[in-house]
């Protein structure tokens, strides 16, 4: 009987890589790593300590029973405000409406800016810087000038939708579901232009010629766009998402102009802002944000998990 070593002679002569064995770097990657670094050194080290140094001062002031108005009377209490936090119905609430603005504006802006980048993508001509400036002019505009306009919009006595709607003295605001929806809204129209961009590049970064082989093969649109085009941009998709929900889930501004939590749509961030602004409750306060950190953590976690995305692989480098 004879056995075919030609796989194993290859592997032994470097002709193939072993299974479970990742290629080592060339000098080229290695090079623009370090380049890399040397470039986004300075920046990192300074992002870091800006960033680092509040955390690292809201994670101890979390662990104190500390009001502004007394601060003689602060006292180290550990975790016990965590605890307060954890167990409060308005933590769950908060963080209920949170998660349901994060999955449903996210949801809809993926679909909605995939199609936005498809548009920017086929129109060619003098029409493209057209269609694409036309697109990005929402998320040009200042999200607290962005939510001022809604709020006027659906406002009860100065809004224009109910007479468009047909509706007689509706308060959007008055009622939980609508008001999260008047936001939700107002995140959509915002921010899909982000999304859209992001795809953008991913949709650059398609091949043509595979879209061209599926044709010969007889493939259709629709199984084009689900075999090759979506396959292709993993990596932007997973940026696009990581990025929109992390933004998402730490929404502020829209609530605060429209309700100012009122109607039962506090958010954790608008939570946060209560304890530390408006009740001066610094160690509560810094509780709320260390859990609002964590849940970004969580979140990044696993959206990489999730994805999968070889992102070296995606830049072409294996």
């Amino acid at each position: 009987m004879s056995v075919d070593t030609s796989s194993r002679r290859g592997t032994r002569d470097g002709g193939a890589t072993p299974a479970g064995r990742r290629p080592k770097a060339t000098d080229r990657a290695r090079q623009e790593a370090r380049l890399g670094w040397y470039l986004a050194g300075p920046a990192f080290v300074i992002l870091v300590a800006v960033t680092g140094y509040p955390i690292l001062q809201a994670l101890y002031d979390s662990l104190w029973s500390y009001r502004l108005t007394a601060p003689a009377d602060r006292e180290f209490i550990g975790l016990r405000n965590y605890g307060v936090i954890l167990t409060d119905p308005l933590w769950l609430s908060s963080l209920a409406n949170t998660v349901l603005i994060t999955v449903v504006t996210v949801a809809v802006e993926l679909v909605l800016g995939f199609a936005l980048a498809m548009v920017m993508h086929k129109v060619l001509g003098w029409l493209r810087p057209i269609v694409r400036t036309a697109i990005l002019v929402p998320y040009a505009i200042i999200t607290v000038v962005s939510a001022y306009a809604w709020q006027y919009a659906f406002g009860l006595t100065t809004g224009f939708m109910n007479a468009v709607l047909n509706l007689d003295d509706f308060d959007w605001f008055a009622n939980k579901w609508t008001a999260l929806l008047v936001i939700c809204l107002s995140e959509i129209w915002k921010t899909t232009p982000f999304i859209s961009l992001l795809l953008l590049a991913g949709l650059a970064q398609v091949p043509e010629d595979m879209h061209e082989a599926a044709k010969v093969d007889g493939a259709t649109a629709w199984e084009r766009l689900w075999k090759v085009t979506l396959p292709n941009m993993k990596a932007s998709i997973m940026v696009a998402l990581l990025f929109r929900a992390l933004d998402a889930f730490r929404i502020f501004d829209n609530v605060f102009i429209m309700t100012k939590g009122a109607a039962d749509t506090e958010t954790v961030s608008f939570l946060a802002y209560n304890q530390t602004i408006s009740r001066l409750e610094i160690g509560l306060g810094s509780a709320v944000s260390v859990l609002l950190f964590v849940c970004v953590i969580v979140i990044c976690f696993i959206a990489i998990k999730v994805f999968k995305v070889d992102l070296a692989r995606a830049r072409g480098e294996s």
